[in-house]
């Protein structure tokens, strides 16, 4: 099977090309890195990668740099998977990104402390799922406390929601809450029900369709 071919950018060399290295180390094919995102653009549009793993505040502004080099990769080459490595929760900027399809995450520096589950979440997006920190899940949360379409739910099933929102399937949620996959597809029917959102097979339509509800409300 071929490798994954990964393209990286973030303005603090170090992180980048630990980044690299561990990729490289870890089955992944490491086509460059960039430090800001025209570098990332030119960079992509050359070698054609089959995930890109950009940092959103890069260089001149850092403000939306790496965000909107995403939305620029994803227009010209839509089957290029994208994960946001950001060290900060972007709410709005998660949703453009989510809303952009499959093939798509966004995880937060600070959190990432197994490195294995790091690099299945990357495996992951490059095989077209999503994959969102749970904490911006919180956020997301707490921005709709007025008027929350999620006051509906139960405690357990605001859990489920958070884990299917990582991307994790029902039988990586069971084994996360110790409860059987019957339960845990309870709770979804359950959750989409009362979030008047349309049940489907897809795990990862079914995080975009609770973005997007959230997103609306």
């Amino acid at each position: 099977m071929s490798r994954t071919r990964v393209a990286i950018a973030d303005d603090d060399v170090l992180l980048r090309e630990g980044l690299a290295s561990l990729l490289e180390r870890s089955g992944f094919a490491v086509l460059g890195t960039a430090g800001d995102g025209a570098e990332l653009l030119e960079l992509v549009r050359r070698q054609a990668p089959d995930l890109v793993v950009v940092d959103i505040r890069m260089p001149p502004e850092h403000s939306t740099e790496g965000l909107d080099a995403a939305d620029v990769i994803r227009r010209e080459r839509p089957g290029t998977a994208v994960v946001l490595l950001s060290a900060h929760v972007e709410v709005e900027h998660a949703l453009q990104l989510m809303a952009a399809g499959h093939g798509v995450g966004y995880l937060l520096k600070s959190r990432v402390t197994d490195v294995d589950e790091f690099l299945e979440s990357l495996r992951r997006v490059a095989r077209g799922g999503s994959v969102v920190d749970p904490a911006l899940v919180q956020e997301l949360v707490d921005a709709q406390h007025r008027n929350d379409p999620l006051a509906a739910l139960s405690e357990r099933e605001r859990e489920v929601l958070s884990l299917v929102a990582q991307g994790r399937s029902n039988a990586g949620v069971a084994r996360r809450l110790w409860v059987t996959e019957g339960t845990v597809e309870k709770h979804v029917r359950s959750i989409l029900t009362k979030l008047d959102i349309p049940e489907a097979d897809d795990d990862h339509r079914r995080v975009l369709a609770v973005l997007r509800y959230l997103d609306g409300r």
